[in-house]
């Protein structure tokens, strides 16, 4: 009974956190929790990352080379898909085009990070000698972990909800802030697309690790699995979102530019995805590396003691077998008399 009445006086919807939360302050420096979080996913992605890579074989310190490119294009892509997007913020009777750089507000666009950071991945590993298919098998769980996190930093700027809704686990949305839609009373609940968004990451980033160790997806199919896995979720979290975006109408279909470019994305994805299937069967294993572009090969000190005694062992045998010995001149040595002294001696007196 106890239990049951504590259940009882729990909120039936969850809370927005207070608007200071949104940042915060290191004297004179400004700190920005969305920020905070895409940060603490950038992190986490690495980390994963780089730990698929050593199982691949591969040198950990690419990631890091690689990453030095692929992250700053990728939030140079996502703020430019954003602001096309969503342009009445910035280009509207409204809009304020000094807000376009101000990324800590919120507003990255997952295609264009994807699409521009992928560019930068290109640079980063021709220069490391790696193939982009290899390095982006490695990374697709650890871009969805960072989308996972991110989505955190919506929920402190309340921001990027969905419609209104009476199920137990709506949001609370401050009536003062000014993502709050007019014309709405202000007890109203909206769908957490934030967290809906959140866990069904963190459910796919377990799903294509399984997948991976199942099956040993590489040469892309990794990174496709991620693309439709995730566009498929998009689709239907997207269409709850009430924020403002661009509105496109395909076959007598109005609906958000996002929805579209994640139902495109999807057919895509799974079109390649069986592609590669067909491609892969019965083939080795992908490289990593780019030809030509292989790391040298080096002993362990184990190997190199192994290497050593070998070729003392054979030297040992072939100066005293086949192979002439020299002083280190061109002459020979005279040869030896390996005749038994006690024969040698008989033979003398004799």
């Amino acid at each position: 009974m106890r239990i049951v009445s504590t259940i009882g006086t729990l909120p039936a919807s969850i809370p927005s956190p207070p608007a200071e939360w949104a940042s915060f302050s290191l004297g004179p420096l400004t700190l920005y929790t969305y920020a905070l979080c895409i940060l603490a996913g950038i992190i986490l992605a690495l980390l994963l990352t780089v730990s698929r890579w050593k199982r691949y074989g591969g040198n950990p310190d690419v990631i890091w080379d690689v990453a030095i490119w692929a992250i700053p294009f990728g939030i140079l892509g996502g703020r430019l898909y954003h602001v096309f997007s969503s342009p009445d913020a910035y280009f509207g009777p409204d809009g304020d085009l000094s807000r376009i750089p101000r990324i800590w507000e919120g507003g990255l666009g997952i295609w264009g990070a994807i699409a521009v950071g992928a560019v930068g991945a290109w640079i980063g590993c021709r220069r490391s000698g790696v193939r982009l298919s290899a390095f982006a098998d490695a990374a697709a769980p650890g871009i969805l972990l960072a989308q996972a996190v991110g989505r955190l930093g919506n929920w402190f700027n309340q921001e990027l909800f969905g419609a209104p809704t009476t199920l137990p686990w709506g949001l609370e949305i401050d009536p003062e802030n000014a993502n709050f839609p007019d014309g709405v009373p202000v007890d109203t609940l909206f769908h957490p697309t934030f967290l809906y968004e959140m866990l069904w990451n963190l459910a796919g980033v377990a799903l294509l690790l399984l997948l991976d160790k199942r099956f040993g997806l590489r040469g892309g199919m990794m990174f496709w699995a991620y693309a439709a896995y995730y566009t498929a979720g998009r689709v239907w979290i997207e269409a709850l979102r009430i924020d403002d975006a661009e509105l496109i109408t395909l076959f007598g279909v109005t609906q958000r530019l996002n929805v579209w470019t994640s139902i495109l994305v999807l057919i895509g994805a799974i079109a390649v995805l069986i592609y590669l299937g067909k491609k892969r069967k019965g083939a080795d294993t992908p490289a990593l590396y780019l030809p030509g572009r292989e790391p040298a090969a080096v002993d362990s000190p184990d190997d190199a003691t192994d290497t050593h005694k070998a070729d003392t062992d054979e030297t040992k045998s072939t100066t005293r077998g086949n192979l002439v010995e020299t002083n280190g001149s061109d002459e020979p040595l005279p040869e030896r008399d390996t005749t038994d002294p006690k024969k040698r001696e008989n033979d003398s007196r004799s």
